[in-house]
């Protein structure tokens, strides 16, 4: 699954303030909301529900916190690039500068899952994650993010 299939660009942040995970969480569930015309407040609470599962941080600064929820009716997505690195209980316990939030309908399993290894795939890679590093301008964001589809469709 391609992120552009489920990330906009209007719901990327190049320079979130969050000081918490539990801020972080808020700014994207008030994102998400804002952009996909969802309710924040059930957003939020799909993925701090999902975080008492287990931490959704993935190592080398990067989380990929996600939920499912009956409200949702696509796979859809955010991506913050914080000014500050957070403590998110990470696999390596090192702090995340890089998230991508993931919302999914309750029954949409497989499409789930795809856009977690698309994005987990995209964000496992040292070359993108610096080039994310070094802009905060959220079209280079969306451009950089977006790289990997674009020379694979070629």
């Amino acid at each position: 699954m391609e992120l552009s299939k489920f990330l906009l660009p209007e719901a990327v942040v190049g320079d979130a303030k969050a000081g918490s995970k539990k801020r972080l969480l808020q700014d994207a569930a008030e994102l998400a909301g804002r952009v996909y015309g969802l309710s924040e407040e059930k957003l939020l609470a799909a993925l701090q529900a999902r975080e008492l599962l287990g931490p959704t941080g993935m190592g080398q600064g990067v989380a990929i916190p996600h939920a499912r929820l009956p409200e949702v009716e696509h796979v859809c997505g955010v991506f913050m690039h914080l000014e500050s690195p957070v403590d998110f209980d990470a696999v390596d316990r090192q702090p995340v500068d890089l998230v991508f939030v993931l919302f999914a309908p309750e029954g949409a399993v497989t499409d789930h899952l795809k856009s977690l290894a698309r994005v987990s795939r995209t964000l496992r890679d040292a070359t993108t994650c610096q080039k994310l590093r070094s802009t905060r301008d959220t079209a280079a964001i969306y451009a950089i993010l977006l790289e990997n589809e674009r020379s694979q469709a070629a």
